[in-house]
């Protein structure tokens, strides 16, 4: 009896793991998938200017890693994650494309709604820049490393820290 119980607690322990390891893998392969698209290597040269006029390029983060972030004012997910955004620009430099989101007039009514005018943000209405990065969804950030290689991409919501801590590593480990 003794025998049979412990048998049936380690078969259910294994069941679990391998639940677990199938969880994991799907996790994986559905964040491949999603990310199909995306180009890796060195980071697509831009050169625009930002609602706010100033002129902004890839030229000018050479020797800092900053963050460049596709979000739409249509994206319920970009609006999730705005707050996150907050505090990852407030310690890095970070590069906004609102992509497909309208007019100029209309971005910068949406951002001052929301709080965010004080984001570096380029208009990609026709989706150029996106097409460039092989953004096909959103949100969407590139970690680009002081060199303008692509350290790190992810689709979809990502944290504050996470993504701080991805700026850090391709500050300090380039």
């Amino acid at each position: 009896m003794q025998r049979t119980k412990k048998s049936a607690k380690k078969r259910r322990w294994l069941i679990w793991g391998m639940e677990l390891l199938l969880i994991v893998a799907l996790v994986f392969a559905l964040r491949a998938w999603q990310q199909r698209t995306l180009v890796e290597g060195e980071a697509p040269d831009f050169a625009a200017v930002s609602l706010a006029g100033d002129d902004v390029a890839l030229d000018a983060y050479r020797g800092e890693a900053f963050m460049l972030y596709f979000w739409a004012s249509w994206c319920a997910m970009c609006e999730l994650g705005q707050g996150g955004i907050d505090k990852v620009a407030a310690q890095w430099p970070v590069v906004t494309v609102a992509y497909s989101s309208g007019q100029a007039e209309e971005v910068e009514r949406y951002m001052a709604r929301r709080g965010t005018e004080h984001w570096v943000t380029l208009i990609d209405n026709e989706g150029e820049l996106a097409d460039q990065y092989g953004v096909i969804g959103v949100p969407t950030s590139f970690i680009i490393d002081g060199d303008g290689r692509i350290r790190f991409r992810e689709v979809g919501l990502s944290s504050s820290w996470g993504l701080r801590l991805r700026l850090w590593w391709s500050e300090h480990f380039n």
